[in-house]
């Protein structure tokens, strides 16, 4: 009889608690109301993927399925979220962020589900899956390595780049995505990439330099140290720059394996790159010709004055723009990213 009782006060609870999570969904679905994407019934989505009939993948936030927009056909990718994770916080980052914006290196949100516990997310449809398929080796057929050499790479960072200086400078309100990785970038049918996953994304003013949190947020390998260590009081936009620099380096293949594979490899692998360049060595990189080592030196030296250990070191993401598109003449060394003990002025070069 006890184990009945507590069952039953449980489930109560959790209804009680959904409701209060959609009454909180539905007031700022109201409040944002000239800001969010056309909203459909789940009845429509369960009609868009045949019956939720072709699954594109999973994860901790619930299923990726494909379908088609009613109106024109169009192919898209419906992420429906599980109802029982969370308090209903990711989804209201997703349709307040991304839903109002519009930029080529971010997907775009074309719609919504929200209807009690069931909620659901219509995105553009990316062909070539997430950046981190193709920067695995046990994904990387020949046509697909093919498809990747170092000029398309560096194409691919920059749009990167561009779309969290966007998110940061382009918008009414600057976006902290706080979650960079290559599961997050998407590549459409001509690989550009596409930032995604807003869930843990913060909205802040322009002229806020830092904010506050209470709690930790990203993925482990990528988080900046000020995020990592508790400094929630000194946290800014530049956390999103250093979980740029540590996918860059990810994806230049200065690193043999994820970010996210050992505790240690977030410090190996992007202090062993430093060495190399600060002793005049060559990369251990699989390069075709002298433009293919000139272009993996600039996007090493990128990354590794973005995750310099203090945020004033790191440059925006607008000096980040002009570094990857500028003369490689100009570059300059950056101070040793592991000194965490030293503090530098950062150069005029790395900060405007």
């Amino acid at each position: 009889m006890v184990a009945i009782a507590i069952w039953y006060y449980v489930k109560k609870s959790d209804r009680i608690e959904e409701k209060e999570n959609q009454i909180k969904i539905e007031k700022f679905l109201v409040d944002h109301k000239s800001h969010v994407p056309t909203r459909y019934s789940y009845a429509d989505i369960k009609k868009m993927t045949n019956g939720f009939r072709k699954k594109l993948g999973e994860g901790g936030f619930g299923s990726v399925f494909s379908g088609k927009l009613p109106s024109n056909g169009v192919p898209v990718a419906i992420k429906v979220l599980k109802g029982s994770k969370g308090n209903g916080d990711d989804f209201v980052n997703e349709v307040g962020t991304i839903g109002r914006i519009h930029h080529i290196n971010v997907v775009r949100l074309l719609g919504f589900s929200a209807e009690g516990g069931k909620r659901a997310l219509i995105y553009e449809d990316m062909p070539n899956s997430s950046l981190e398929k193709f920067i695995t080796s046990k994904d990387r057929s020949s046509h697909n390595t093919a498809s990747f050499d170092w000029m398309k790479l560096r194409n691919i960072i920059t749009g990167i780049a561009k779309g969290i200086e966007y998110l940061h400078q382009g918008c009414d309100q600057r976006i902290l995505h706080f979650d960079i990785k290559p599961h997050n970038i998407l590549l459409d049918h001509d690989f550009n990439p596409k930032i995604s996953d807003f869930g843990l994304a913060k909205l802040c003013s322009k002229e806020d330099s830092l904010i506050s949190m209470t709690a930790a947020r990203g993925t482990i390998g990528y988080i900046a140290p000020e995020v990592f260590n508790g400094n929630f009081g000194t946290v800014s936009y530049k956390s999103d720059v250093y979980s740029f620099g540590m996918l860059v380096l990810e994806v230049i293949g200065a690193r043999k394996e994820s970010a996210v594979a050992s505790a240690n490899s977030e410090v190996y692998f992007p202090e062993l790159t430093y060495k190399s360049l600060v002793q005049g060595e060559e990369l251990d990189l699989e390069l075709g010709d002298d433009g293919d080592a000139q272009i993996a030196k600039r996007l090493a030296i990128v990354a590794l004055w973005c995750i310099q250990w203090y945020p004033v070191n790191r440059p925006s993401m607008k000096a980040v723009v002009r570094m990857l598109e500028g003369p490689s003449e100009s570059f300059i060394m950056p101070p040793n990213p592991f000194a965490s003990t030293t503090h530098t002025e950062p150069t005029a070069t790395a900060s405007s």
